[in-house]
């Protein structure tokens, strides 16, 4: 299996770790007994973030990674893609 380098790496990172640091806050809401309904709008922040971040990456992979499996003939590649958009459009 090649490295998976993609032109938006940096950015993915940088994108997953504000996530990350915003799924923390919505913790630390939650344990201060912050308002049910200012939480929910902040997970439904970080849903929206990770779906972006899922896109972006998305994009990359099909740009890259399957456009080089296609020249090869890796179909296996081509299954392995459709498998993750099953379950990442769930």
């Amino acid at each position: 299996m090649s490295e998976h380098n993609h032109p938006h790496k940096k950015q993915f990172i940088n994108r997953m770790a504000r996530i990350a640091g915003h799924a923390e806050a919505i913790k630390r809401m939650s344990e201060e007994g912050k308002d049910c309904s200012e939480i929910l709008i902040q997970i439904a922040a970080v849903r929206s973030a990770l779906n972006n971040a899922g896109k972006l990456l998305l994009e990359d992979h099909i740009n890259h990674c399957i456009v080089e499996a296609v020249e090869n003939k890796d179909f296996e590649m081509l299954e392995k893609l459709n498998n993750a958009i099953d379950k990442f459009i769930k």
